[in-house]
């Protein structure tokens, strides 16, 4: 199991909740500092995180993610 946690920058206020609706994340919550929205996923295998942070992307106003994995 791989876990990782995506920060978003986003001017739309309601981020956090589009981020929900992405496969695979189990928790979002909005933040405040450089980035405003906190995603964390978990997956089986560490190639299905450029999937998701791709679908990320994707969401209309998303400005730009940045992708910190978990190291055990």
């Amino acid at each position: 199991m791989v876990k990782a946690i995506v920060l978003v920058k986003s001017p739309k206020k309601l981020i956090a909740a589009k981020l929900k609706q992405v496969n695979l994340v189990y928790e979002s919550f909005p933040v405040n500092g450089q980035f405003d929205a906190v995603a964390l996923i978990q997956v089986e295998n560490l190639s299905q995180i450029k999937d998701i942070t791709t679908q990320i992307q994707r969401i209309n106003g998303v400005e730009r993610t940045e992708t910190m994995i978990e190291v055990q």
